[in-house]
């Protein structure tokens, strides 16, 4: 066969065959594109990936296959995942132990076997690195007797440097050069099967342009607003957050109550210190998807549509094209996600998770709202946080009115519990005086159980009130207490984002015409979905007994603009019913010790804070999964580079349950039947269209596997149009979603 007809990959257009892709020149073409993708010590390592990668399609059967077995009709980028597919990835890591040796070798070897498979364990079946390459003898010889250029087989132009590695460090650095491989591969693959779709990449404004806008909206946003101590402790944070920007990369903290504007400080601090430092993108990492929209929000409003990408999970991959290519590997100026994609990516075997990865390096991470990273997975994360900072040039920014405890912490006899953050530096100067200065509440806390009908009567007797529960059963416990006078309104997860937002809007409007003299009560029961960034204004709040990080963030739905004349009032109550098992249950227990101690006299001081999450961490286990000990690379006699990363992937799972994805057909009060029922019908003339996609998206609920499984079995669900589709007897204009309880079986309907 000559040396010019290998093929990497084939494709129809019009129905005529178009020149095949040249293997060698896919291979130079994946080096030079993920040299270009990577930084420092990673630039040699994913040169001779990229060369070595597809080394098994020179082979002999695998050149017969793309031809014979496809019969160039096959538009699959990686026919080595078609049905009776020619294996090719193994030898080029078998080719890279043979000429760099044990261990050295092995690092490539994972990269290439692993580059359309993802990351495997070392251990384990047939799927293991081990075992594959125990069994790639033939695939090697193979490949080797083709006619290979030998410059493309050489490694001596190529200097492979080692930055300051550990064995905790090896599996964070190696998954960089992994996505660097597989987004080269990726995109050389796509620049021939797609050059339309490849020319859409990377047309974004730059952080100059950014930060230029972000000022033009603060001067704006200055100007129009009216003097007060608030806007004038406003504008001090933002000063403080600016000139903390000038300091050298690394870990940061925005210690900021509630209603001070952390948003947009941390957004100006973000593209001052990008700027500053040549950083070359920012992420902002949000723990609900139920309010990344509103964040995204806000920043199209600063920053312009064309400037942020919005990555999670409500229909993933339905976006229009620009924002879709932008997803795969996070090329954007500033992408807004949830901390589940974020970390989960970070601890991925997967391919189309890693893609990604390289373009952290660099970059400015924001953690909104940081308390909420979950304990379980404090030790993989942090670490990974600091090794990203070490080894990368991220820098993070601890963003919240109540700060976790991330650093080094241990137990009363010296042992160690969490590695933690190092020189984590606080932005604001004085974090207990803006504590003082921000406090616009009283807080009552009651620790003796109250029935849910005292609770009721207490928020009757309230003009205007919100009430926050800890389940959406409680919810409904109190909300079917409260007098029927059209002036309640409820709020969880199981409505909607078109639903809560509209009301969240009714609440707004409500709040601003009694602000205008409106004397009409109001009384609003809602699960703590509420706390999470949703700008409210109440002069009462009542909060089921929680973690004292919950009940801060409902403290901050209390006189937020300290427009009364006294302090707003938070009164803390114990429900008959405590908070469900599990680390909510335990956070519960945890304020409710330090109050009997006698240790909350002021529960919103920044000391209050650290002594709760120092109790609640103590409760449980920081790796509890094991995750660190998986990715801890290992040497032996048998296993000359050790790591887990597939069983890692498997156990890192910041939602045991994802969830199923299911459309719901909400209705606004004005319309007479839900628009759902239209769009899907248009989905099924018109399959794949985006804007049908994005307005569905605002009509999704994600439910617990085991949830929707007992809808599906009384016949509450159906399929339309390729999706799951809830049926409107099934959907409450105040609950959302029904449950199951409440609903008749297809069976017990018609008896």
């Amino acid at each position: 066969m000559a040396l010019d007809n290998y093929i990497a990959h084939a494709k129809q257009e019009n129905s005529v065959w178009s020149d095949p892709h040249d293997l060698i020149e896919h291979l130079y073409g994946v080096s030079e594109l993920a040299t270009s993708l990577s930084c420092g010590s990673l630039v040699g390592w994913v040169r001779l990936a990229g060369r070595w990668h597809d080394l098994g399609k020179f082979r002999f059967h695998f050149q017969q296959y793309i031809r014979d077995k496809s019969g160039y009709d096959r538009e699959n980028a990686h026919v080595e995942q078609a049905l009776g597919r020619v294996t090719h990835s193994t030898a080029g890591a078998v080719h890279a132990i043979k000429t760099l040796g044990d261990g050295m070798g092995h690092i490539l070897a994972y990269l290439i076997a692993g580059h359309h498979a993802g990351l495997s364990d070392w251990f384990g079946g047939p799927g293991s690195l081990q075992h594959r390459l125990a069994e790639s003898t033939q695939e090697y010889e193979e490949t080797i007797a083709a006619n290979i250029p030998i410059e493309l087989l050489d490694a001596s132009d190529v200097s492979l440097q080692f930055p300051r590695l550990t064995p905790e460090s090896t599996a964070l650095w190696l998954r960089m050069l992994f996505s660097c491989l597989v987004d080269a591969d990726f995109l050389d693959t796509e620049r021939y099967m797609l050059p339309e779709q490849y020319a859409w990449r990377g047309k974004y404004p730059d952080l100059d342009t950014l930060q230029q806008r972000y000022r033009d909206y603060m001067a704006a946003l200055q100007a129009n607003a009216s003097a007060s101590p608030l806007q004038s402790l406003r504008s001090s944070i933002l000063q403080q957050a600016l000139a903390a920007s000038e300091m050298e990369p690394g870990m940061f903290s925005l210690t900021v109550p509630t209603g001070g504007g952390k948003t947009l400080a941390s957004l100006g601090f973000a593209l001052a210190h990008a700027l500053q430092h040549g950083k070359k993108r920012i992420i902002y990492a949000i723990p609900f998807t139920s309010i990344i929209e509103q964040n995204a929000a806000v920043f199209r409003r600063v920053l312009g549509d064309d400037a942020v990408l919005e990555h999670h999970s409500n229909l993933d991959g339905q976006e229009e094209t620009d924002a879709r290519l932008a997803t795969e590997n996070w090329d954007a100026p500033l992408i807004v996600t949830t901390n589940v994609q974020l970390f989960e990516s970070l601890h991925a075997s997967r391919t189309s998770r890693c893609r990604k990865l390289h373009n952290l390096a660099d970059s400015v991470i924001i953690l909104d709202e940081a308390q909420q990273l979950p304990r379980d997975f404090h030790e993989p994360i942090t670490r990974t946080m600091q090794q990203l900072t070490d080894l990368f040039g991220v820098s993070w920014v601890l963003c919240t009115a109540t700060q976790p405890v991330l650093v080094e912490s241990r137990d009363p006899f010296g042992r160690l519990l969490l590695g933690g953050l190092q020189d984590v530096r606080e932005m604001m100067t004085e974090p207990e005086y803006l504590a003082r200065q921000l406090k616009r509440v009283d807080i009552r806390i009651s620790t003796e159980p109250v029935s849910w009908d005292l609770v009721a009567e207490k928020a009757m007797a309230e003009e205007a009130v919100l009430c926050i529960v800890n389940t959406r059963q409680h919810a409904r416990e109190l909300y079917s207490r409260l007098s029927d006078d059209g002036n309640n309104l409820h709020l969880s997860a199981h409505m909607c984002a078109e639903h809560r937002s509209a009301v969240i809007g009714e609440i707004r409007k409500r709040l601003a015409a009694r602000q205008a003299g409106d004397c009409r009560p109001l009384r609003v029961v809602s699960t703590q979905l509420i706390e999470a960034g949703v700008d409210l204004d109440f002069p009462t709040v009542f909060r089921a007994m929680a973690g004292l990080d919950a009940i801060a963030q409902a403290a901050g739905r209390c006189n937020r603009e300290g427009r009364l004349p006294l302090s707003g009032r938070v009164w803390v109550f114990m429900p008959e019913q405590s908070a469900p098992p599990g680390l909510l249950r335990q956070a519960e227990q945890c304020t409710l010790e330090l109050v009997k101690a006698g240790l909350l006299a002021d529960p919103l001081a920044p000391e209050s804070f650290v002594r709760f999450f120092e109790h609640l961490n103590a409760k449980g286990d920081r790796d509890l999964h094991g995750i660190c000990r998986l990715l801890r690379a290992e040497q032996s006699s048998t296993a000359p580079l050790a790591i887990q990363f597939r069983s890692a992937a498997e156990a890192f799972r910041l939602i045991d349950n994802q969830g199923v994805a299911v459309i719901v057909p909400y209705r606004a009060v004005d319309e007479e039947e839900s628009p759902v029922a239209m769009w899907l019908a248009k989905l099924m003339k018109e399959p794949g269209a985006a804007w049908i996609y994005r307005k569905l998206q605002r009509y999704t609920i994600t439910l617990p596997e085991g949830l929707a499984n007992q809808l599906h079995r009384l016949g509450a669900l159906d399929v339309q149009a390729g999706m799951i589709v809830l049926l409107d007897s099934s959907y409450s204009p105040i609950w959302g979603v029904e449950m199951p309880e409440s609903l008749l079986s297809v069976e017990q309907s018609v008896v």
